[in-house]
This record gives C-alpha cells, sequence and structure tokens, in this order.
C-alpha cells in the first residue's frame, strides 16, 4: 500500500456553465501570460517599449500552438492515421499533444515576422523573453497532470503520481515526469537570468542558453518516460532531437561570443527616437525659458543704466557742492 503519492484529477474539465474550462487549455494559457509579462520587464529593462512584446507575441503564440501540434501528429502520427484511428482527433489540441520543439521553431518565425514589423533584432527580442518561456513551459507542463499523460516508468517512491485506469494506461504509481521537468524549467529560467545579469548575454545567447539547458534536462527525463515513441537506433527520437539541438545551441554560444562579443545597445530603435524627440522638446522648452531669461535680463539691464546715470549725477552733485560752497566762502571772504 502506498502511504503517499500525487493523486491526479478525476477530469481534466471543469464545467462554467456551458463553457468548458480544460485544464491543459487553462495552463497554456497561464504559461503564455507569465511569458508576456515576464518578458516585458526585461524588454523594458534593456531599453525596449512596454507593450512591444506582446505585439510581437500575438504573432509568435499562434505560430508556436500550430508549429508544436504539427510536431506532435507528424512524430505520432499513429495516433491519428492509423486503422481504428479518427483523423479529426489530431485537431483536438485540448486533449494534449503539443511538441514544443515544434512549438519553438514555428514561434520563431511568427516572431520574426513582429520583429520585421517593429524594426526590432530577434535576437534581442529572443533573450529577453527566453526565462519567461521557460517559466510558461513550467506552467504548461501541470497540463500533462491534468491528462494523465507523460509519466514515467512505476515507482512507490512518495512523490509518485497516481494514475487511474484510462485509455491506453494502466492503473498504479509513476514517476511523475511532468513535474520533473516543471522543475527543471524553473531551474533554467534561474540559470538564464543569472548568466544574464553576470556575463550581460547579448545577440541572442541567453536564449540560447535557455535552450542548451532545457535540452540537457529534456534528454534525461526522456529516458524515464514510458509513453509510445518512435526509436532511432534504440533511442527515443526527442533523445535525439534534444541532444541534437543541445549541440546546435552550445555552438551558437560560441561563436556568437567570439562574433559579435557584448549585448545591443539599441534594441527597439523607435524607443531611443521618441526619448530623443522628448529630450529635443525638453530642450525646447529650456531654450524658452532661458530666452525668457534672457529677456528679463535685458530688462533689467536696459533700466540698470538709467539708474546708474541718476546715481553717478546725483555723486557728481555731491561732489559739486563742496566746491561750490568753498567758492562762495572765498567769495564771502574776499
Amino acid at each position: 500500500m502506498d502511504l503517499a503519492y500525487i493523486p491526479s484529477p478525476s477530469t481534466g474539465v471543469i464545467d462554467l456553465g456551458p463553457i468548458p474550462l480544460r485544464g491543459y487549455a487553462f495552463c497554456i494559457i497561464i504559461g503564455v501570460f507569465v511569458a508576456v509579462w515576464f518578458g516585458n520587464k526585461r524588454w523594458i529593462a534593456r531599453g525596449g517599449r512596454a507593450g512591444t512584446v506582446a505585439d510581437i507575441a500575438v504573432w509568435a503564440v499562434p505560430f508556436g500552438l500550430v508549429g508544436g501540434r504539427l510536431y506532435h501528429v507528424i512524430t505520432d502520427y499513429q495516433l491519428y492515421f492509423s486503422d481504428g484511428e479518427n483523423w479529426v482527433d489530431a485537431f483536438k489540441i485540448w486533449q494534449g499533444g503539443l511538441g514544443i520543439w515544434g512549438a519553438i521553431a514555428l514561434g520563431a518565425v511568427g516572431a520574426w515576422i513582429g520583429c520585421r514589423r517593429r524594426g526590432i533584432p530577434l535576437p534581442a527580442w529572443a533573450d529577453a523573453l527566453a526565462p519567461g518561456i521557460a517559466l510558461a513551459q513550467a506552467c504548461g507542463r501541470w497540463g500533462n497532470w491534468f491528462n494523465q499523460e507523460l509519466y514515467g516508468k512505476p515507482t512507490d517512491v512518495p512523490w509518485a503520481l497516481e494514475i487511474s485506469e484510462g485509455p491506453n494506461r494502466v492503473a498504479g504509481t509513476y514517476h511523475p515526469t511532468f513535474l520533473y521537468e516543471s522543475l527543471w524549467c524553473i531551474g533554467v529560467a534561474l540559470l538564464v537570468i543569472w548568466a544574464d545579469r553576470r556575463f550581460r548575454l547579448g545577440h541572442g545567447r541567453a536564449f540560447a542558453l535557455y535552450v542548451a539547458a532545457y535540452c540537457a534536462g529534456r534528454g534525461w527525463i526522456e529516458y524515464m518516460r514510458v509513453d509510445e515513441a518512435h526509436h532511432i537506433l534504440g533511442v527515443r527520437l526527442n533523445v535525439w532531437t534534444a541532444g541534437i539541438v543541445f549541440v546546435l545551441a552550445v555552438a551558437y554560444i560560441v561563436i556568437s561570443a567570439k562574433v559579435r562579443p557584448g549585448r545591443e545597445e539599441i534594441v527597439e530603435p523607435d524607443a531611443v527616437d521618441a526619448e530623443g524627440g522628448e529630450a529635443a522638446q525638453g530642450g525646447d522648452v529650456a531654450g524658452d525659458a532661458d530666452g525668457a531669461g534672457d529677456a528679463d535680463r535685458d530688462a533689467v539691464s536696459d533700466a540698470a543704466p538709467d539708474t546708474d546715470g541718476d546715481t553717478g549725477h546725483a555723486e557728481d552733485s555731491a561732489a559739486e557742492a563742496p566746491e561750490k560752497n568753498g567758492t562762495a566762502e572765498a567769495a564771502k571772504n574776499g
């Protein structure tokens, strides 16, 4: 008898009147919100404008969802196109099934379109969003908990995940690989934040670090999973993918650091132009104020000679008075 375990939800759907709230979709929505919110804070800290991250996310998120679903359907086509399966289920994204590799790849295409429309370098935007993407994955993995999917091998550890009887699954307690990956993603986010502050990563290197760190964890987590998967030379396809992407990410970090060291000084030209315009406007106001001050000083200067002149005449009169008096006295005495 198991003394402790993580229970799974009895259902992955909560009905709010006529509206079904699906746990899987809810976790993805929370993840997107966290990524955009945190990415926006980092973008502003780098000199960008508030709202730019969200504007580009409007392009990146839909592309990412389509890419993630395509990767899943292509690599697990037997779930939808084999005998006895309904191909329409390939469109039921709420039932689970998003491949992070396809989501990042096609999401980058959407982000590139959004960045080009705003005149923003994609690497800089990706660097700002990198920790947020990792946190989004940490949130999204809990959608697998709602759907009771992507768990690991049977185990009796205190944190084992309880799985109920259902289609393509056997009741029991298993390793909660969704939880392992969620915690790993949080660690990846913290690593990227620390490294970015310590080494001032730029030109896409913070994003590449996120990719490399995620792949390192995804590789060993894949070995624990028991769901069906394609194998190449006896190794799960996702392990191969994680290994290849890890090597590419590390290579990018090394090459980029040599070719383009440092960090971008300007990430959003429009923001700089706007600040320049405000500074120029402030200069005009200051100039007007200085002009007003000059006018006041001129007015004072115009008035000053008259005053000085009057004072001078008075002093001359005062100086002449003794002389006149002296002359008068001399005349009187003479």
